[in-house]
């Protein structure tokens, strides 16, 4: 029996978002606020520029977090984007100032995103390098288009120590699933439920559980 697009993304989803097994992982509480403005510089250009704002009850991960970043995309392809940008990150333990570059393809509901960054903390000598994959969905579930589930994956790799404590390989992986809709004639609201856990070798995992909201602007 032949099965819809839609039920064939609903099974896809429930296996999509599983939790990778964690052993007597630690659990804790974030919540997460997103403000971002996307300006279309040209017809091949896009610039974002964003701010976060991220509550974080684990002291070990350096508690409270402000995020700054811009970047900039340039299509080169049908469904293809290339581009980079930088980030500075300020907690209550280190600073870090990062440059990313990024590959992004679009294809329908479909959004997939490769990023490799190069994170420079004031606790550390050596730049750390990291590697992102991301995949997303973005499905409308009224006519109108106004109401988008969101859901997607991203694993995290390291792919050098800056510090001998550093873990290598996959250090993080966040799943995430909510809604996005339309507020204003520029301006979307989206609402997330993200479930992030962090690898940690000789320990336990830490497991953040994460509502995160995000406003975005189109100028």
């Amino acid at each position: 029996m032949s099965c819809s697009p839609r039920a064939r993304f609903a099974t896809g989803l429930c296996l999509f978002l599983a939790p990778m097994p964690a052993i007597a992982a630690e659990s804790e509480s974030q919540a997460w606020m997103t403000e971002l403005a996307t300006i279309r510089a040209s017809d091949s250009d896009i610039v974002t520029i964003d701010s976060s704002q991220r509550l974080r009850s684990d002291a070990d991960s350096g508690g409270e977090q402000f995020v700054a970043r811009i970047g900039l995309d340039h299509t080169v392809a049908p469904h293809l984007q290339l581009g980079g940008g930088i980030a500075y990150l300020d907690s209550e333990v280190d600073k870090e100032m990062r440059l990313f570059q990024q590959a992004i393809v679009t294809k329908g509901m479909w959004l997939i995103r490769s990023r490799i960054e190069q994170r420079f903390f004031s606790t550390a000598d050596a730049p750390s390098w990291r590697f992102r994959q991301r995949v997303q969905a973005s499905v409308p579930i009224d006519r109108a288009k106004k109401w988008t589930v969101v859901a997607a994956t991203e694993l995290f790799f390291h792919l050098n120590r800056a510090r001998p404590s550093d873990k290598t390989g996959l250090a993080m992986m966040r799943n995430q699933i909510g809604l996005r809709h339309p507020i204003a004639r520029a301006l979307d609201a989206q609402l997330l439920y993200m479930r992030q856990q962090n690898f940690r070798d000789g320990r336990p995992d830490v497991v953040s559980h994460i509502p995160w909201l995000t406003l975005s602007w189109r100028l």
